[in-house]
């Protein structure tokens, strides 16, 4: 029998259409279901007080119109932030959203989500991945969720959680190791994803001949990318996946 895996796109809106809408918001992914896409990345960490969020920066400094860690706030210091207005004065008044949030609109619209467990230096991998899994597991279809992070140590904890026909795993690595199929298999893992400038034809079709899924990020040019879909890669995680469609 032919293993249950996600309904993967070939174009994923990263952090939401976060090249038309406040990264990582509601807002984004809003944005995302109206232009016509079915998945979207988001990146989830956990503030000081235990609470899962959809963020990406350590600190507030950056997407918001506030100061300070994540690590040392509770969840209504957090939502004191205006997280829309740096983009720009439609989104004004946009805060944070919790991961439980987060989901409970995904599964509204429908969507799919690959759903990045975001390991700031200093925390706790484990942690993390003990607080996002349950809520993940239970709030969407197998089909579209596949759970993704550069640490090895917070993929080991999920699939400690849930085994493979629960839920897909996808490994990050800026570069694909040579040893990669020994760490897909150490995590029954289910997708690769890396940096599309530095994915190397020989390393790519590897990875395609081998029957494992091979996602790209960011690619926001599609005349550079296009060589790499003949190499075997399966979605494109973009800023601006609109510019691909034509």
């Amino acid at each position: 029998m032919t293993p249950p895996s996600p309904h993967l796109p070939r174009l994923i809106a990263h952090r939401g259409l976060s090249a038309h809408a406040p990264e990582n918001t509601r807002a984004a992914v809003r944005a995302a279901h109206r232009a016509g896409f079915h998945w979207v990345e988001l990146d989830v960490q956990l503030l000081g007080d235990g609470t899962p969020v959809i963020w990406h920066d350590p600190g507030m400094k950056r997407c918001s119109d506030g100061r300070g860690k994540l690590r040392k706030m509770h969840l209504e210091q957090a939502r004191e932030y205006d997280v829309g207005a740096w983009f720009s004065a439609e989104f004004r008044g946009e805060r944070m959203a919790t991961l439980d949030e987060m989901l409970s609109l995904i599964s509204r619209l429908d969507m799919g989500l690959n759903l990045e467990l975001k390991v700031c230096r200093g925390r706790d991998p484990i942690a993390l991945a003990k607080a996002v899994v349950p809520q993940f597991l239970e709030a969407l279809p197998f089909e579209r969720r596949l759970l993704s992070s550069f640490h090895y140590h917070a993929l080991k904890q999920a699939r400690h959680m849930a085994d493979p026909d629960e839920l897909a795993l996808g490994v990050l690595s800026k570069q694909l190791p040579q040893r990669w199929r020994e760490k897909m298999d150490t995590l029954q893992a289910y997708s690769l994803h890396t940096d599309w400038k530095q994915l190397k034809e020989k390393r790519a079709r590897e990875v395609k001949e081998a029957g494992i899924p091979l996602l790209c990020y960011t690619a926001n040019d599609p005349l550079a990318f296009g060589p790499r879909w003949d190499w075997g890669v399966t979605s494109v995680i973009s800023d601006d996946p609109q510019r691909f469609m034509n």
